[in-house]
């Protein structure tokens, strides 16, 4: 009787880092900053750079990114309730990025994180005599054109599966604010098939009963991770 040979276990995937792109771009724009001030100012560079404010929209990256690595840090401890995550997957041909993707039983999920102050509102206006129109509200700040964005990185994501014959996948779009003043019950809401909540719905939605078993996830999952080569970031391809 000849001995049986186990099947070789597949590597473990690369999750990659969550809000890596992101660090690395606020600390490029700081050092350049930093660099033009003392070639400017030789002597007092220095003091010019501990008593001034970084520009806002340098700071804004490191606030972004400290709230992709929250709501990473906090997907991936649903691992043992079977959600399999990856995390700053780089878009081809442009410098944007897909800050987490998370496979689940419940489905593939694209989830855009965003750390806004205010609470985020759907505001429905027009109907009658005016078209219908669905607005995403943070506050008084319009932020409708994030759910576009979702929608194209869904695409993406829906395009890489059916490459790799995954074609029937179900892939749906998140935007999850973190930080946000979410009331105690409730607050969650959907805008043109975009789920708009916060990290802990979005957690009870990942590991929710759905269309897939374990075992479809994890070759979903490990699908969407080899269609992606690390090239500093994981790049869906």
């Amino acid at each position: 009787m000849e001995p049986t040979i186990p099947e070789p276990r597949p590597a473990p995937v690369d999750a990659g880092a969550a809000g890596s792109s992101a660090q690395r771009e606020y600390e490029r724009r700081k050092a350049k900053r930093e660099t033009r001030i003392r070639e400017a100012h030789p002597r007092l560079g220095g003091l010019i750079l501990a008593i001034s404010d970084e520009l806002q929209s340098t700071t804004a990256w490191a606030k972004g990114a400290r709230g992709e690595e929250l709501l990473g840090g906090g997907l991936d401890t649903l691992s043992d309730r079977g959600v399999r995550t990856l995390h700053d997957r780089r878009i081809p041909r442009t410098k944007a990025n897909i800050d987490h993707v998370a496979v689940s039983p419940a489905g593939v999920f694209v989830i855009d994180a965003k750390r806004y102050k205010g609470r985020p509102a759907l505001r429905v206006e027009g109907g009658i005599l005016r078209p219908r129109v669905s607005k995403l509200m943070v506050e008084s700040r319009d932020c409708t054109k994030l759910v576009a964005g979702v929608h194209k990185q869904v695409d993406l994501v829906r395009s890489a599966l059916e490459t790799a014959g995954f074609s029937d996948a179900p892939v749906r779009g998140m935007l999850c604010f973190v930080e946000a003043d979410w009331p105690l019950f409730g607050g969650a809401f959907v805008i043109d098939q975009v789920d708009v909540l916060g990290p802990k719905r979005a957690a009870e939605r990942l590991t929710s009963p759905g269309p897939l078993d374990q075992a479809a996830a994890d070759e979903l999952h490990r699908a969407l991770a080899v269609l992606g080569h690390e090239v500093g970031d994981g790049v869906l391809m």
